[in-house]
């Protein structure tokens, strides 16, 4: 494995001074960013995979141990204020549990039975995807919980940091980023953790964008929980629709969303109406007619 090779450029880190030391740990951090480049169609197909599932109602699950267990949790969290679904529509399911977020319990990665279970008591389907995270390829916990989602049908993906890992063997796509030797020998939240988060960051931003929510580069369906968010709505609806603050925000008070507001200002409609259109079309731009 790859990721528990020894780094030769950091052998002698310890004996460094402490800008030496950041230097070398930035010149590492460089690297996940060109070895994903290769991956990107792996990744393209999980997209197109995932999209048409989660429009029949299914589920993107993450699962996962340690930091790559916590990386999948944090992309979940992220997905319903940045993209307006419901929370259970993306999860991020780490070994161990909540408390295992903030308290590392190292012994439950080598439980495959453990993860079978936590995927059972999330009554897996056919419509939903599950994605297993491990730097390493091979964790049992993680290879349990997609043998069985893939064993009742669901989608599964694993992701990992090393070339031809068991988990990519025993899943039906596969993404690998091929990270090297870390900082410090084995330290997999350093390099390969920066990996794992950037293809989380592209497969849920992506689908997110094949479903909808997107409209240009602005989010559309962002959730107005503080003024920060409320404003930045407001100035989303001004940039599409070329009114003035004052009419964007009387919009917003009556619409559920910004892509609504749009609606409803470009087409002339109520807000009824411009929900229906949303509803009808799935698309803000299809909704407008721009596509």
């Amino acid at each position: 494995m790859n990721t528990e090779d020894r780094n030769p450029l950091t052998k002698d880190i310890d004996l460094l001074n402490t800008i030496q030391v950041l230097k070398l740990i930035n010149e590492a951090d460089q690297q996940p960013a060109l070895a994903i480049q290769p991956a990107i169609p792996q990744i393209a197909a999980v997209v197109n995979a995932i999209c048409p599932r989660l429009k029949e109602g299914g589920r993107l699950l993450y699962v996962g141990t340690g930091t790559s267990g916590r990386l999948g949790v944090l992309d979940a969290a992220e997905c319903p204020p940045t993209f307006g679904i419901e929370p259970d529509r993306v999860q991020g399911i780490l070994a161990g549990g909540i408390e295992a977020f903030f308290k590392a319990d190292e012994s439950i990665e080598d439980n495959a039975e453990a993860g079978r279970r936590d995927m059972q008591q999330r009554d897996i389907s056919k419509v939903d995807v599950v994605v297993g995270l491990s730097a390493s390829g091979r964790t049992p916990y993680t290879m349990g919980a997609v043998s069985y989602a893939r064993s009742v049908g669901a989608l599964t993906v694993g992701i990992s940091c090393n070339r031809s890992s068991p988990l990519s063997r025993q899943a039906d796509l596969a993404i690998e980023v091929e990270t090297g030797a870390e900082v410090l020998t084995g330290s997999t939240r350093m390099k390969a953790g920066t990996a794992q988060k950037m293809v989380l960051n592209m497969i849920s931003t992506a689908a997110m964008i094949r479903l909808g929510h997107v409209y240009s580069n602005l989010m559309i369906n962002v959730q107005r929980k503080n003024q920060k968010l409320l404003e930045r709505a407001v100035r989303t609806v001004v940039e599409i629709t070329g009114q003035d603050a004052e009419k964007a925000r009387t919009a917003l008070e009556q619409c559920g969303s910004v892509a609504e507001s749009v609606i409803m200002l470009k087409r002339g409609v109520t807000a009824l109406e411009a929900r229906a259109l949303i509803e009808k079309y799935g698309s803000l731009r299809k909704a407008l007619g721009e596509v």
